[in-house]
């Protein structure tokens, strides 16, 4: 079989959080569970590094703001981290060569990576915190549940990512247009409020 349904799939959760994505596959390769794990990403130093990594994004993902400005500074890195987890699946399984699968791991990433930020700016325009937290959990367990169920069923797995990769595309773009009509409606109103006693209207005459 094709190893492109679970390229997909790893480059979708690798843009929404690549550090949980070497590390879940890594551990499921360690301990047996599936072959199609690379050997690459079973290795101690990898798994170090991946659960470290992880559990700062998993503190630094629940800050409003914080979020965004984490989310910023990896726009290279969850892309290339898909591309290179496609490349080491492609080159495990010899079924479809390494660059294309890279290009597909990706691009992928980039686009989920694209939908998690979006969406993460519009909850931030909420004033209290726990919607940040609701929605990181809710990424996180998204992305386990999926990788996990797509080492055993890549196919139906990638039609859920290609199905939530579409919704959150369109979610982000409603939320975009919601977030710029909140803007224009707040602007409007700090324009007509009055100005405050004892400040002059125009320049002295």
């Amino acid at each position: 079989m094709s190893v492109l349904p679970l390229v997909f799939t790893s480059g979708w959760a690798s843009g929404i959080n690549a550090y949980a994505v070497v590390l879940l596959l890594g551990l499921l390769g360690a301990a047996g569970v599936s072959d199609d794990v690379p050997a690459a990403l079973q290795r101690p130093d990898v798994l170090i590094a991946a659960g470290v990594l992880f559990a700062c994004e998993a503190v630094a993902d629940k800050i409003p703001y914080v979020d965004s400005v984490w989310d910023s500074v990896h726009t290279v890195v969850r892309p290339v981290a898909g591309a290179v987890v496609a490349a080491l699946l492609a080159g495990q399984s010899g079924s479809l060569p390494e660059f294309a699968a890279g290009a597909v791991g990706g691009a992928t990433a980039l686009a989920s990576h694209l939908v998690k930020a979006g969406t993460r700016m519009a909850v931030n325009t909420s004033p209290e915190p726990f919607s940040n937290i609701l929605v990181s959990i809710a990424e996180d367990l998204g992305v386990a549940g999926i990788v996990t169920f797509a080492l055993f069923h890549p196919v139906a797995a990638a039609s859920v990512a290609a199905a939530l990769l579409l919704a959150g595309i369109a979610t982000t773009l409603f939320l975009a247009s919601r977030i710029r009509r909140f803007l224009r409606r707040r602007a409007r109103r700090r324009e007509r409020r009055p100005a405050p006693a004892g400040v002059a209207a125009g320049p002295p005459e």
